[in-house]
């Protein structure tokens, strides 16, 4: 029978990255965490954790991590039906990009949480590597870009959302636009080396991807910019160009206040919704509702280009 006193100690040395911050959240002395640990462990005859050179779980601790998960989940639902049980307040742990939470994901779901009193833990990460928080435990449902679940997950197509490379009018005339002011149909190659673009991050493809159509693929110069706000400001102020959603953009490119510098190769990038198969009612609802309502904030994932497994 597992200890579930030593499987909790588990998920908050993950969930908090630290034995000293998830002994705090137990309200328990850092040392008396570590022996839980340990004491796991010894009775597994197998280490949980790997320590250096980063806190992680091992491929067991990864499992228990999803068994953890899924009974927080059904403990919920057996406290909805006998209150007496307990506290039933309701946690959601999800891994989802920055774009979706900057655009469509609180009109989708603002009302659902309110409905269900449901609070969410959301860890952002690009959709390319989201589905490796599921994998390693640490999540209960994540949004990407990979269609294959990971074992004992399911996955639904939510739609695409269409990305635009967009600059300021004043980023078009000094790096782009020719003496006419007019910005060419295919943008040469030493422009394309030259002029900044802005990157959200290390996992971030998008602009590799915009350059390969665009028959580029050497290195270009870049910012990096690990905020969705952000990217949008430093694109407005002249600092780079980068690929934005149009949703997040529209009132932008409607003002002018930002330019489509490539109107010919705008990238459609299909969003799923992964989620364990046994983590509960909350789960599955949440999971109907993004079903019966994402149709109206994203576009249709194309038929004739069906998204391959893996990264984009």
């Amino acid at each position: 029978m597992l200890n579930y006193k030593l499987l909790e100690a588990l998920a908050a040395v993950i969930d908090q990255a630290g034995f000293e911050r998830g002994a705090r959240a137990l309200g328990l002395t850092q040392s008396a965490v570590s022996q839980r640990i340990k004491l796991l462990e010894a009775r597994l005859g197998q280490p949980v954790l790997v320590r250096t050179p980063r806190l992680g779980p091992t491929p067991l601790g990864r499992r228990l991590l999803n068994h953890v998960q899924q009974v927080r989940l059904l403990e919920h639902d057996l406290l909805d039906q006998i209150p007496a049980l307990g506290d039933s307040e309701q946690r959601l742990r999800i891994a989802i990009n920055a774009d979706s939470l900057a655009t469509w994901w609180p009109q989708v779901t603002g009302a659902f949480c309110q409905t269900h009193e449901l609070l969410l833990d959301m860890l952002v990460e690009d959709q390319e590597v989201a589905l490796k928080r599921m994998r390693d435990g640490e999540v209960a449902g994540c949004i990407c870009s990979t269609p294959r679940p990971v074992q004992g997950a399911r996955s639904h197509p939510l739609g695409s959302m269409r990305y635009r490379a967009l600059a300021s009018p004043d980023f078009v005339r000094r790096h782009i636009a020719g003496e006419d002011g007019v910005i060419p149909s295919r943008l040469p190659a030493e422009k394309l080396r030259s002029m900044p673009a802005i990157v959200y991050g290390r996992d971030d493809r998008l602009q590799h991807r915009l350059l390969a159509e665009m028959g580029f693929d050497e290195p270009f110069p870049h910012h990096l910019c690990p905020s969705s706000e952000g990217f949008v400001h430093l694109a407005l102020s002249g600092m780079g160009y980068g690929m934005i959603p149009e949703q997040q953009a529209r009132h932008l490119l409607d003002s002018g206040e930002l330019v489509d510098i490539a109107p010919d190769h705008a990238l459609d990038i299909p969003l799923y919704w992964h989620h364990w198969r046994h983590g509960g009612s909350t789960l599955e609802q949440l999971t109907d509702h993004l079903l019966r309502h994402c149709s109206a904030m994203l576009l249709p994932i194309p038929e004739q280009q069906p998204p391959r497994p893996g990264t984009l």
